[in-house]
């Protein structure tokens, strides 16, 4: 199967609306907060850290840069092509590659795996924003993708985040400026139980091996001027024993 062109429009039409300014995106936090952190609790669970990285959903690819500093390999993908063309013009030096790849469409990312080998996977913020019928076969391309020796991190907002985006978006002086464009193009954050979550990992034959909870770091600040940190999950998986 492969993403719905909808859901392919919407993205394509956010990333070219999107400022070039770092920051301007309401997710483009700087790696300090974002991948830093992350890395400190990927870290521990690396069966193999010198297995190519793929940054799974890399958006303008400010975390793939960061990650490419510090990873022989580092490939950042996404479906959309413009938010690559962000990515691929904000790093000169080319310290990361970049690649077009739909993850729901399996043969892709079948192919993905055969050029790399199994690989580590980095995925912030993905799953909850994909359409209902997506989120198994994103799960799936992360299994595949990890391959027997690869591990993944994956944050996602916690169900809790959805109540805070909704009071964000009612305000009576309306939604913070970089939330709007995320509804203005029809994406949909915070849709996916934290229960749901667990079960779609186990489903495509992953095993959670670490998890906890750590605030989303966003680059908005709510209309008393404290910055917006959104409720997240952090899971640490890797291939399930018995996993054909």
């Amino acid at each position: 199967m492969s993403v719905t062109s909808r859901y392919r429009d919407a993205w394509e039409g956010f990333w070219r609306d999107a400022p070039e300014e770092p920051g301007a995106v309401i997710w483009d936090a700087e790696p300090a907060v974002t991948a830093e952190r992350h890395l400190v609790l990927f870290r521990p669970h690396l069966a193999d850290p010198e297995l190519p990285l793929v940054d799974l959903g890399c958006g303008n690819g400010t975390q793939t840069r960061f990650l490419a500093d510090r990873f022989a390999h580092v490939l950042g993908v996404d479906l959309s092509v413009a938010a690559l063309d962000h990515a691929r013009r904000r790093d000169p030096a080319r310290r990361a590659g970049f690649a077009q790849l739909d993850a729901t469409d399996a043969d892709a990312v079948r192919a993905l795996h055969e050029r790399l080998g199994d690989a580590n996977v980095y995925l912030r913020g993905v799953i909850h924003q994909s359409e209902p019928a997506d989120r198994r076969p994103v799960a799936e391309a992360v299994a595949a993708l990890v391959g027997e020796r690869g591990r993944a991190f994956l944050v996602e907002l916690a169900e809790s985040a959805k109540k805070v985006l909704a009071d964000l978006a009612h305000d009576p002086a309306g939604p913070p400026p970089k939330l709007r464009p995320v509804f203005a193009h029809g994406l949909a954050p915070a849709e996916v139980a934290d229960a749901a979550l667990t079960e779609l990992l186990h489903t495509a034959g992953l095993t959670v091996l670490a998890s906890g909870d750590l605030p989303l770091a966003t680059t908005e600040s709510a209309p008393d001027g404290r910055p917006i940190e959104l409720p997240a999950r952090w899971l640490v998986v890797g291939a399930g024993p018995g996993r054909p």
